[in-house]
């Protein structure tokens, strides 16, 4: 079996996006899928945060069967926009190894307009994995530029949701594995993850 980092971000990829996760109540999820861009009733003044693995949005969503979680997106960014926030991003908990003291992490946590954490991966039955997973918090000026200016798709793939997890159910769960997104190693080198404990 290939080492897998304990901190990598894996994710639908190409030479200029990267496709992330998230899940809305139909009132802001259908639009948003609809025009491709975020209604104007979606809070940019507040922390939204964006995952590019898709069975981790399942497990957050519950299959979009949770309350206001009920529309799955799959938002492709730039990935300009993507490497911008995580090298604006600070961690959203103290590491030792990564901030001076507690004080300069909490600093840095108030400024920064994007903060990362490193979550269990899932399986396809939602159980978690020994390597984590990127969860991206985007807030301020990171949230609106992520809204109007690095989204170039929306896609709303609650469908495949339902899909996959009706196949999981039924046991079935190498077709389910099929149908997921190609989910593969980001080119992040160290200079967009060392001072966020990736890597590693």
């Amino acid at each position: 079996m290939t080492h897998r980092p304990m901190r990598e971000i894996r994710a639908l990829h190409t030479d200029t996006t990267v496709t992330v996760y998230q899940a809305y109540a139909p009132a802001i999820g259908v639009p948003t899928a609809r025009d491709g861009r975020f209604p104007a009733a979606w809070k940019r003044d507040r922390m939204t945060w964006i995952k590019p693995s898709f069975l981790w949005m399942m497990y957050r969503c519950g299959w979009g069967l949770k309350q206001d979680q009920e529309t799955v997106l799959a938002v492709e960014i730039t990935r300009d926009g993507f490497e911008w926030a995580l090298r604006n991003a600070c961690l959203s908990h103290y590491s030792p190894d990564l901030h001076a003291d507690q004080a300069a992490w909490k600093q840095e946590l108030r400024q920064a307009p994007a903060r990362v954490q490193w979550d269990p991966e899932r399986d396809v039955r939602l159980n978690p994995l020994p390597y984590r997973s990127l969860q991206l918090g985007l807030a301020g000026r990171a949230a609106g530029r992520y809204a109007d200016e690095w989204t170039v798709s929306v896609t709303d793939v609650t469908p495949l949701a339902h899909e996959v997890h009706a196949l999981v159910r039924s046991g079935d769960t190498a077709a389910a594995e099929r149908l997921l997104p190609e989910e593969r190693a980001y080119p992040a080198g160290a200079e967009l993850l060392a001072h966020l404990g990736g890597g590693a």
